[in-house]
């Protein structure tokens, strides 16, 4: 069942879904509208599943461009509702913007609960009954901060939504393929490239998404599940603590993700901060490329692109790719959802263990191991153990002659033949101690 959680600015719309999923996942800020997309999360209650849909605050009067969106995407979320929510804030009472928003829903063909929030202590209950003044029925006295009424809220919820729905089994190929770097690279945008719509804002202000937003795709046959995140900045730039937070959920979404594609300013070429963001993706075990958008604002002649991959092949050990793109032209758009599909599948790729015998045998004919004190390394066997990160184990005749330049050579020689560039991986050196054979 989906729920579309709607209201004026700052009545409490996202600490309500953060006490109903049982997470922080919403970002809660006493600055109003924080929450700008739509985004939706996942909970259950009595063995029901219930996605709730939060949104940005809705009004009505504001003729701002960015105001103006975000109705729209609140909007939006009632299309794909069954159940909405008007929260209120009961400490504040009735005002203009909650009449036009019940206007709204009034003319909205599904059920509609009305939760007064902020209702804090059992004396504050009476404060709920000024609503009945929207007519759409009984109001709910909810405290997001304290849980009471919760329970009946949901229990509303069930009762007012459709009939049980089906236990969804998430596809094993589902790829999760996260958008994250600085702010104002372009991330909405190319998100919105590859759906073919304007599933989230675009703006010229830098930091305009703050929520982690999750939206489905079919590529090719392929199953994606898209994530747009908000921009990271480095901390000595974060100025809001609003940024902090939002820049932890972006770090969540890397997390969580399968892929991840570090949008980049073509302008700017690659930075020291894009590089720190893909080290960062990298190390949560994502498959990483990086991506230069806004390509048609550059010149060919002038931009050497060669310079700018030499420059991560340096900086980053797991020598990741770089791409170029326009959302803005739709250039190359498509060409990353096929690289994004490839690392997913290269990342969960196994290797078969004689295949991988015969490679270490020509790693020993391309450069002797090292040796110390007289003892050479051996490389004796290997395998691999574990994929989504890859993962191997080598056994050698002795851990400790193995040096970190050898080890980066086997790690670099894996990536030029299997197409792991890009790709975490992870080699274990196992000592393994060599017996002799008893005489008979």
């Amino acid at each position: 069942m989906r729920v579309a959680i709607v209201g004026y600015p700052n009545v409490g719309k996202s600490s309500l879904v953060n006490r109903l999923t049982q997470s922080r996942e919403a970002v809660v800020h006493e600055t109003s509208g924080v929450t700008r997309d739509r985004r939706e999360l996942e909970t259950d209650w009595n063995g029901r599943r219930l996605t709730l849909i939060d949104t940005g605050g809705i009004d009505l009067s504001d003729a701002d461009p960015l105001t103006t969106s975000i109705a729209e995407q609140a909007q939006a979320a009632l299309l794909d509702a069954d159940v909405a929510v008007l929260v209120v804030d009961a400490q504040a009472g009735q005002r203009p913007g909650d009449d036009e928003i019940a206007d709204l829903l009034r003319r909205w063909s599904g059920p509609v609960l009305v939760a007064a929030n902020k209702v804090d202590s059992p004396r504050d209950i009476p404060q709920a009954s000024e609503f009945y003044g929207l007519g759409l029925g009984e109001p709910l006295a909810v405290s997001a901060a304290q849980g009471l009424g919760t329970g009946d809220l949901l229990d509303a919820i069930v009762e007012n939504g459709p009939g049980a729905d089906e236990e969804l089994v998430e596809d094993e190929d589902l790829i999760r393929l996260a958008i994250i770097g600085r702010p104002n690279v372009g991330k909405s945008s190319l998100l919105n490239a590859f759906l073919g719509f304007e599933r989230v804002i675009v703006s010229d202000v830098a930091g305009t998404t703050r929520d982690p937003i999750d939206t489905e795709l079919e590529f090719e046959g392929r199953s994606l599940r898209l994530v747009d995140t908000a921009g990271i900045r480095r901390a000595a730039k974060v100025s809001e603590s609003v940024e902090y937070y939002t820049a932890l959920r972006s770090q969540r979404a890397a997390e969580r993700a399968d892929v991840a594609l570090v949008v980049c300013d073509a302008a700017d070429g690659v930075t020291s901060q894009d590089l720190r963001i893909a080290d960062l993706a990298m190390r949560s075990g994502c498959a990483t490329a990086l991506v230069l958008n806004k390509w048609d604002l550059t010149s060919g002649d002038e931009f050497d692109i060669d310079a700018q991959r030499q420059v991560v092949l340096r900086k980053l050990r797991l020598r990741p790719k770089v791409l170029t793109a326009s959302a803005k032209t739709k250039r190359n758009v498509q060409r990353l959802l096929v690289e994004a599909v490839s690392l997913a599948d290269r990342r969960r790729h196994r290797i078969p263990t004689p295949e991988l015998n015969k490679f270490l045998g020509d790693i020993v004919q391309i450069r002797q191991p090292p040796a110390k004190q007289g003892h050479r390394l051996k490389l004796l066997y290997g395998a691999q153990i574990g994929v989504a990160p890859p993962r191997f184990s080598i056994q050698v005749n002795s851990r400790n002659r193995v040096t970190r330049d050898y080890a980066y050579f086997i790690e670099n020689r894996l990536r030029e033949r299997y197409g792991l560039d890009g790709i975490p991986l992870i080699i274990d050196f196992a000592e393994r101690k060599q017996r002799r054979r008893a005489e008979a």
